[in-house]
Protein backbone atom coordinates (compact mmCIF):
# COMPACT_ATOMS: atom_id res chain seq x y z
CA UNK A 1 0.00 0.00 0.00
CA UNK A 2 2.86 2.37 0.53
CA UNK A 3 3.78 2.39 -2.93
CA UNK A 4 0.61 3.42 -3.90
CA UNK A 5 -0.97 6.90 -4.68
CA UNK A 6 -4.31 7.72 -2.21
CA UNK A 7 -7.52 9.08 -4.65
CA UNK A 8 -9.11 11.23 -2.29
CA UNK A 9 -12.51 12.58 -2.97
CA UNK A 10 -15.53 14.28 -0.79
CA UNK A 11 -16.03 17.95 0.57
CA UNK A 12 -14.03 17.04 2.81
CA UNK A 13 -11.56 14.57 1.86
CA UNK A 14 -9.07 17.12 1.54
CA UNK A 15 -8.98 18.35 4.76
CA UNK A 16 -7.69 15.04 6.18
CA UNK A 17 -5.80 13.23 2.91
CA UNK A 18 -2.47 14.38 4.40
CA UNK A 19 -3.24 12.97 7.83
CA UNK A 20 -4.44 9.84 6.57
CA UNK A 21 -1.84 9.36 3.69
CA UNK A 22 0.75 9.77 6.91
CA UNK A 23 -1.22 6.57 8.58
CA UNK A 24 -1.32 4.10 5.89
CA UNK A 25 2.84 5.36 5.11
CA UNK A 26 1.64 6.65 1.81
CA UNK A 27 3.52 9.70 0.19
CA UNK A 28 1.40 10.39 -3.01
CA UNK A 29 -2.54 11.83 -2.75
CA UNK A 30 -4.13 12.49 -5.97
CA UNK A 31 -7.08 15.03 -5.54
CA UNK A 32 -9.47 15.49 -9.08
CA UNK A 33 -10.63 18.91 -10.13
CA UNK A 34 -14.07 17.75 -8.94
CA UNK A 35 -13.12 15.72 -5.86
CA UNK A 36 -15.64 17.48 -3.42
CA UNK A 37 -18.70 16.36 -6.11
CA UNK A 38 -16.70 12.76 -7.65
CA UNK A 39 -20.11 10.86 -6.63
CA UNK A 40 -22.28 13.33 -8.92
CA UNK A 41 -19.46 13.62 -11.45
CA UNK A 42 -19.25 9.98 -11.78
CA UNK A 43 -23.13 9.51 -11.83
CA UNK A 44 -23.23 11.64 -15.05
CA UNK A 45 -20.40 9.73 -16.60
CA UNK A 46 -21.88 6.70 -16.04
CA UNK A 47 -23.40 4.08 -18.46
CA UNK A 48 -27.09 3.69 -18.30
CA UNK A 49 -27.74 -0.27 -18.08
CA UNK A 50 -30.88 -2.12 -17.84
CA UNK A 51 -31.05 -5.23 -16.00
CA UNK A 52 -33.88 -8.62 -16.38
CA UNK A 53 -33.69 -11.64 -15.47
CA UNK A 54 -36.23 -14.53 -15.86
CA UNK A 55 -35.97 -17.99 -14.44
CA UNK A 56 -35.26 -21.46 -16.82
CA UNK A 57 -35.11 -24.05 -14.57
CA UNK A 58 -34.37 -26.56 -17.90
CA UNK A 59 -31.23 -29.30 -18.45
CA UNK A 60 -28.40 -27.16 -20.79
CA UNK A 61 -29.54 -29.78 -24.13
CA UNK A 62 -32.84 -27.51 -24.12
CA UNK A 63 -31.05 -24.17 -24.50
CA UNK A 64 -33.23 -23.10 -26.75
CA UNK A 65 -35.38 -22.56 -24.18
CA UNK A 66 -33.18 -19.78 -23.07
CA UNK A 67 -33.00 -18.27 -26.74
CA UNK A 68 -36.53 -17.35 -26.29
CA UNK A 69 -36.87 -16.46 -22.97
CA UNK A 70 -33.71 -13.80 -24.20
CA UNK A 71 -35.94 -12.54 -26.72
CA UNK A 72 -38.68 -11.44 -24.98
CA UNK A 73 -36.10 -9.70 -22.22
CA UNK A 74 -34.24 -8.17 -24.48
CA UNK A 75 -37.90 -6.26 -26.19
CA UNK A 76 -38.76 -4.98 -22.84
CA UNK A 77 -35.01 -3.90 -22.02
CA UNK A 78 -34.78 -1.89 -25.64
CA UNK A 79 -38.50 -0.21 -24.76
CA UNK A 80 -36.82 1.09 -20.77
CA UNK A 81 -33.59 2.28 -22.61
CA UNK A 82 -35.60 3.81 -25.54
CA UNK A 83 -37.53 5.59 -23.04
CA UNK A 84 -34.44 6.98 -21.03
CA UNK A 85 -33.16 8.98 -24.25
CA UNK A 86 -30.22 6.20 -25.33
CA UNK A 87 -30.24 6.08 -29.47
CA UNK A 88 -29.51 2.44 -30.21
CA UNK A 89 -26.35 3.10 -32.30
CA UNK A 90 -24.75 3.16 -28.32
CA UNK A 91 -26.72 0.22 -26.42
CA UNK A 92 -25.11 -3.29 -26.37
CA UNK A 93 -26.54 -6.30 -25.43
CA UNK A 94 -24.87 -9.07 -23.24
CA UNK A 95 -26.50 -12.34 -22.52
CA UNK A 96 -25.69 -14.37 -19.53
CA UNK A 97 -26.89 -17.65 -18.08
CA UNK A 98 -26.82 -19.00 -14.57
CA UNK A 99 -25.79 -22.49 -14.47
CA UNK A 100 -25.42 -25.20 -12.11
CA UNK A 101 -24.60 -29.32 -11.77
CA UNK A 102 -27.84 -30.94 -11.03
CA UNK A 103 -28.54 -31.50 -7.43
CA UNK A 104 -26.47 -28.40 -6.51
CA UNK A 105 -27.46 -24.91 -5.43
CA UNK A 106 -24.37 -22.89 -6.50
CA UNK A 107 -24.94 -21.89 -10.34
CA UNK A 108 -22.33 -19.43 -12.01
CA UNK A 109 -22.33 -17.01 -14.15
CA UNK A 110 -21.29 -17.69 -17.78
CA UNK A 111 -22.06 -15.72 -21.08
CA UNK A 112 -24.78 -17.24 -23.60
CA UNK A 113 -23.81 -19.42 -26.83
CA UNK A 114 -23.67 -22.88 -27.87
CA UNK A 115 -24.23 -26.14 -25.70
CA UNK A 116 -20.75 -27.21 -25.87
CA UNK A 117 -19.30 -23.29 -25.24
CA UNK A 118 -21.77 -22.99 -22.30
CA UNK A 119 -20.30 -26.11 -21.31
CA UNK A 120 -16.60 -25.23 -21.96
CA UNK A 121 -17.28 -21.66 -20.20
CA UNK A 122 -18.81 -23.59 -16.92
CA UNK A 123 -16.47 -26.17 -16.35
CA UNK A 124 -13.30 -23.39 -16.48
CA UNK A 125 -14.90 -21.69 -13.91
CA UNK A 126 -16.06 -24.72 -11.54
CA UNK A 127 -12.13 -25.71 -11.84
CA UNK A 128 -10.84 -22.74 -11.08
CA UNK A 129 -13.18 -21.69 -8.27
CA UNK A 130 -13.64 -24.96 -6.37
CA UNK A 131 -10.80 -27.05 -8.22
CA UNK A 132 -12.69 -29.91 -9.86
CA UNK A 133 -15.51 -30.67 -12.40
CA UNK A 134 -18.20 -33.64 -12.52
CA UNK A 135 -18.06 -35.93 -14.74
CA UNK A 136 -21.51 -37.58 -14.20
CA UNK A 137 -23.61 -34.72 -13.19
CA UNK A 138 -25.78 -32.86 -15.61
CA UNK A 139 -25.89 -29.34 -16.02
CA UNK A 140 -28.90 -27.09 -15.54
CA UNK A 141 -29.47 -23.78 -16.77
CA UNK A 142 -31.50 -21.93 -13.81
CA UNK A 143 -31.98 -18.52 -15.49
CA UNK A 144 -31.67 -16.29 -18.02
CA UNK A 145 -29.75 -12.66 -17.20
CA UNK A 146 -30.01 -9.96 -19.85
CA UNK A 147 -27.60 -6.35 -19.41
CA UNK A 148 -28.65 -3.84 -21.86
CA UNK A 149 -25.72 -1.03 -21.53
CA UNK A 150 -26.12 2.50 -23.19
CA UNK A 151 -22.87 3.90 -23.42
CA UNK A 152 -22.56 7.67 -22.60
CA UNK A 153 -20.52 10.75 -23.94
CA UNK A 154 -17.15 10.70 -22.24
CA UNK A 155 -15.99 14.56 -22.59
CA UNK A 156 -12.54 14.82 -22.12
CA UNK A 157 -10.70 16.59 -19.34
CA UNK A 158 -8.97 19.92 -21.10
CA UNK A 159 -5.44 20.99 -20.74
CA UNK A 160 -5.41 24.67 -18.50
CA UNK A 161 -4.17 27.11 -19.67
CA UNK A 162 -0.86 28.79 -18.99
CA UNK A 163 2.12 28.20 -16.95
CA UNK A 164 2.60 28.72 -13.08
CA UNK A 165 5.96 30.17 -11.58
CA UNK A 166 6.14 27.39 -9.32
CA UNK A 167 5.56 29.65 -6.06
CA UNK A 168 2.26 31.29 -6.02
CA UNK A 169 1.07 34.25 -3.62
CA UNK A 170 -1.06 33.64 -1.37
CA UNK A 171 -4.59 35.11 -1.43
CA UNK A 172 -4.13 34.98 2.26
CA UNK A 173 -3.56 34.16 5.90
CA UNK A 174 -4.66 31.86 8.47
CA UNK A 175 -4.02 29.51 11.66
CA UNK A 176 -4.19 25.90 11.40
CA UNK A 177 -3.62 22.98 13.93
CA UNK A 178 -1.10 20.85 13.11
CA UNK A 179 1.84 18.52 14.53
CA UNK A 180 0.57 19.38 17.68
CA UNK A 181 0.25 22.73 17.23
CA UNK A 182 -1.19 26.13 15.85
CA UNK A 183 0.97 27.13 12.75
CA UNK A 184 0.38 30.25 10.20
CA UNK A 185 -0.88 28.87 7.04
CA UNK A 186 -1.13 30.48 3.48
CA UNK A 187 -4.38 30.49 2.16
CA UNK A 188 -4.66 29.88 -1.92
CA UNK A 189 -7.72 29.63 -4.10
CA UNK A 190 -7.48 26.75 -6.41
CA UNK A 191 -8.91 28.41 -9.36
CA UNK A 192 -6.78 30.68 -8.96
CA UNK A 193 -2.93 28.17 -9.45
CA UNK A 194 -1.51 27.43 -12.81
CA UNK A 195 -0.08 24.19 -14.42
CA UNK A 196 3.57 23.92 -12.22
CA UNK A 197 2.52 25.94 -9.25
CA UNK A 198 3.83 24.37 -5.76
CA UNK A 199 2.21 25.36 -2.33
CA UNK A 200 4.36 24.46 0.43
CA UNK A 201 2.73 23.11 3.82
CA UNK A 202 1.18 24.13 6.29
CA UNK A 203 -1.37 25.80 3.77
CA UNK A 204 -5.37 25.90 2.76
CA UNK A 205 -6.49 25.60 -1.11
CA UNK A 206 -9.76 26.72 -1.07
CA UNK A 207 -12.47 26.03 -4.15
CA UNK A 208 -16.44 25.83 -4.43
CA UNK A 209 -17.17 22.43 -3.87
CA UNK A 210 -14.30 21.39 -1.09
CA UNK A 211 -11.46 22.31 0.81
CA UNK A 212 -7.54 20.46 0.56
CA UNK A 213 -5.42 21.19 3.93
CA UNK A 214 -1.66 21.15 3.10
CA UNK A 215 0.16 19.45 6.28
CA UNK A 216 3.36 20.58 7.39
CA UNK A 217 6.12 18.25 5.52
CA UNK A 218 3.96 18.18 2.52
CA UNK A 219 3.66 20.15 -1.08
CA UNK A 220 0.91 20.62 -3.27
CA UNK A 221 1.52 20.58 -7.14
CA UNK A 222 -0.87 21.99 -9.75
CA UNK A 223 -0.65 19.43 -13.09
CA UNK A 224 -2.04 20.74 -16.88
CA UNK A 225 -5.26 18.44 -16.52
CA UNK A 226 -6.12 20.30 -13.15
CA UNK A 227 -5.26 17.54 -10.56
CA UNK A 228 -3.58 18.30 -7.30
CA UNK A 229 -0.89 16.08 -6.38
CA UNK A 230 0.11 16.18 -2.51
CA UNK A 231 3.54 14.56 -1.86
CA UNK A 232 5.07 14.64 0.96
CA UNK A 233 8.73 16.61 0.77
CA UNK A 234 10.40 15.95 4.42
CA UNK A 235 10.24 11.92 5.69
CA UNK A 236 7.86 11.27 7.71
CA UNK A 237 9.34 9.53 11.12
CA UNK A 238 7.98 6.33 11.86
CA UNK A 239 7.51 3.90 15.47
CA UNK A 240 8.05 0.38 15.24
CA UNK A 241 5.48 -1.81 16.11
CA UNK A 242 6.13 -2.84 19.94
CA UNK A 243 8.40 -5.60 19.97
CA UNK A 244 9.53 -5.47 16.40
CA UNK A 245 10.92 -3.56 13.74
CA UNK A 246 8.44 -4.35 11.52
CA UNK A 247 6.84 -1.21 9.77
CA UNK A 248 3.07 -1.64 11.89
CA UNK A 249 1.05 -0.71 8.02
CA UNK A 250 3.03 -3.59 6.30
CA UNK A 251 2.64 -5.97 9.31
CA UNK A 252 -1.15 -5.36 9.34
CA UNK A 253 -1.99 -5.71 6.09
CA UNK A 254 0.05 -9.29 6.44
CA UNK A 255 -2.00 -10.38 8.65
CA UNK A 256 -5.05 -9.58 7.03
CA UNK A 257 -3.20 -11.27 4.53
CA UNK A 258 -3.13 -14.54 5.86
CA UNK A 259 -6.17 -14.23 7.47
CA UNK A 260 -7.98 -14.38 4.23
CA UNK A 261 -5.68 -17.49 2.72
CA UNK A 262 -7.36 -18.84 5.84
CA UNK A 263 -11.04 -17.76 5.17
CA UNK A 264 -10.88 -18.30 1.32
CA UNK A 265 -9.88 -22.13 2.35
CA UNK A 266 -13.02 -22.71 4.47
CA UNK A 267 -15.50 -20.77 1.94
CA UNK A 268 -13.76 -23.47 -0.69
CA UNK A 269 -14.64 -26.31 1.45
CA UNK A 270 -18.11 -25.23 2.62
CA UNK A 271 -18.66 -24.59 -1.17
CA UNK A 272 -17.71 -28.08 -2.36
CA UNK A 273 -18.26 -30.57 0.24
CA UNK A 274 -21.01 -32.88 -0.07
CA UNK A 275 -21.11 -33.31 4.42
CA UNK A 276 -24.05 -31.66 5.81
CA UNK A 277 -21.74 -30.93 8.92
CA UNK A 278 -19.14 -28.98 6.82
CA UNK A 279 -21.66 -27.41 4.19
CA UNK A 280 -24.39 -26.19 6.93
CA UNK A 281 -23.01 -26.90 10.45
CA UNK A 282 -19.86 -25.35 8.99
CA UNK A 283 -18.14 -27.57 11.54
CA UNK A 284 -15.02 -27.35 10.59
CA UNK A 285 -11.54 -25.31 10.77
CA UNK A 286 -8.59 -24.02 8.66
CA UNK A 287 -5.75 -22.13 9.55
CA UNK A 288 -2.73 -21.36 8.85
CA UNK A 289 1.07 -22.19 10.30
CA UNK A 290 4.44 -21.55 9.86
CA UNK A 291 6.96 -23.84 8.87
CA UNK A 292 7.77 -24.88 12.59
CA UNK A 293 3.96 -25.73 12.63
CA UNK A 294 3.02 -22.11 14.85
CA UNK A 295 -0.14 -20.83 14.23
CA UNK A 296 -0.37 -17.97 12.07
CA UNK A 297 -3.87 -17.53 11.34
CA UNK A 298 -7.24 -19.34 11.84
CA UNK A 299 -10.33 -18.24 10.03
CA UNK A 300 -13.58 -18.13 12.54
CA UNK A 301 -15.37 -20.67 11.14
CA UNK A 302 -16.47 -22.71 13.84
CA UNK A 303 -12.66 -23.07 15.80
CA UNK A 304 -12.69 -26.43 17.04
CA UNK A 305 -9.44 -28.12 18.38
CA UNK A 306 -7.34 -25.52 16.99
CA UNK A 307 -5.27 -25.53 19.76
CA UNK A 308 -4.15 -29.30 18.59
CA UNK A 309 -3.83 -28.40 15.10
CA UNK A 310 0.22 -27.35 15.64
CA UNK A 311 0.70 -30.39 17.62
CA UNK A 312 -0.37 -32.16 14.22
CA UNK A 313 1.61 -30.32 12.20
CA UNK A 314 4.46 -30.56 13.67
CA UNK A 315 4.35 -34.43 14.55
CA UNK A 316 4.25 -34.46 10.50
CA UNK A 317 7.15 -32.45 10.49
CA UNK A 318 9.03 -34.42 12.74
CA UNK A 319 8.10 -37.91 11.22
CA UNK A 320 9.25 -36.92 8.08
CA UNK A 321 12.98 -36.04 8.56
CA UNK A 322 12.77 -33.64 5.82
CA UNK A 323 10.29 -30.82 4.09
CA UNK A 324 7.05 -31.08 2.66
CA UNK A 325 7.32 -31.12 -1.04
CA UNK A 326 4.44 -29.25 -3.15
CA UNK A 327 1.79 -31.24 -3.60
CA UNK A 328 1.94 -33.37 -0.89
CA UNK A 329 -1.35 -34.10 1.15
CA UNK A 330 -1.16 -35.73 4.37
CA UNK A 331 -4.12 -36.83 6.61
CA UNK A 332 -4.11 -37.38 9.93
CA UNK A 333 -6.36 -38.56 13.23
CA UNK A 334 -3.83 -40.02 15.81
CA UNK A 335 -4.47 -38.76 19.16
CA UNK A 336 -1.03 -39.71 20.30
CA UNK A 337 0.06 -37.26 17.36
CA UNK A 338 -1.92 -33.81 17.51
CA UNK A 339 -4.92 -35.60 17.09
CA UNK A 340 -8.13 -34.83 19.19
CA UNK A 341 -10.77 -37.66 19.07
CA UNK A 342 -11.07 -40.08 15.84
CA UNK A 343 -13.89 -38.93 14.14
CA UNK A 344 -11.98 -35.70 13.17
CA UNK A 345 -9.48 -35.55 10.51
CA UNK A 346 -7.01 -33.15 9.81
CA UNK A 347 -5.73 -32.49 6.36
CA UNK A 348 -2.00 -30.56 5.72
CA UNK A 349 -0.27 -29.55 3.08
CA UNK A 350 2.55 -27.01 2.58
CA UNK A 351 1.79 -24.06 0.17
Amino acid sequence: VTDYALNCFGGAGGQHACAVADALGIETVLIHPFAGVLSAYGMGLADIRVLRETAVEAPLAEIGQAEAAFEQLEALARTEMAAQGVPPERVEAFRRLHVRYDGTDSPLTVPFGLEAAVQAAFEDQHRQRFGFVSETKGLVIEAAALELVGRTERPGEPALAGNGGGDPAPAAQTELFADGRMEKAAVHIRAALRPGDRVAGPAVLVEDTATTVVEPGWEARLTESGNLVLERVRPLRREAATGTEADPVLLEVFNNLFMSAAEQMGATLAATASSVNIKERLDFSCAVFDPDGELVANAPHIPVHLGSMSESVQSIIRSRGEPMGPGDVFMLNAPYNGGTHLPDVTLITPV
